[in-house]
């Protein structure tokens, strides 16, 4: 992958100015490679990661794997793009091994998770079973650690 793409996915926060000093370029440079990026639909938009513990302590986050028939000439895709044009629904990607597509959701409760994979989810035709995990803490997130490391309060002891 592309220094100047790392350090986007790192921190999108980041000046152009700052993008140039750290790869050694100009700051003109960098900001037509990054509209480069995003007319060529490399760089598909920017987000922000959030400790969800903090921001909204009853938000919850699920992940479900998906069993599915594929469809004759499109494969996954056009269950995958009808699974993704749902609002809930934050992520779906195509999955090797056990199941076929793997979906990520948020809402205000487990009740709202579980009545959006019953209601919405499962009827969708083509869907054969779903499996629900619920995201009990996240440690990291995008390679960000969500949480501070703890601190060691116990006092040194010198012999």
């Amino acid at each position: 992958m592309d220094s100047l793409l790392k350090l986007l996915k790192q921190n999108a926060r980041l000046s152009n100015g700052e993008l140039a000093t750290m790869l050694g370029t100009t700051e003109q440079d960098v900001a037509a490679r990054i509209a480069d990026y995003e007319k060529r639909g490399i760089i598909k938009g920017y987000s922000v990661i959030v400790n969800e513990e903090l921001a909204d302590v009853n938000a919850v986050t699920a992940y479900i794997e998906l069993k599915v028939t594929p469809k004759a000439d499109y494969g996954f895709d056009e269950l995958a793009s009808k699974i993704a044009s749902l609002d809930d629904v934050e992520s779906v990607s195509l999955m090797s091994g056990a199941y076929d597509l793997g979906v990520t959701i948020s809402g205000k409760n487990y009740k709202e998770i579980a009545m959006f994979v019953a209601q919405r989810l499962s009827t969708i035709d083509g869907v054969l079973s779903t499996a629900t995990h619920f995201i009990l803490k996240r440690y990291k997130e995008k390679g960000i650690m969500i949480e501070d490391e703890a601190s060691d309060e116990r006092s040194l002891v010198a012999p």
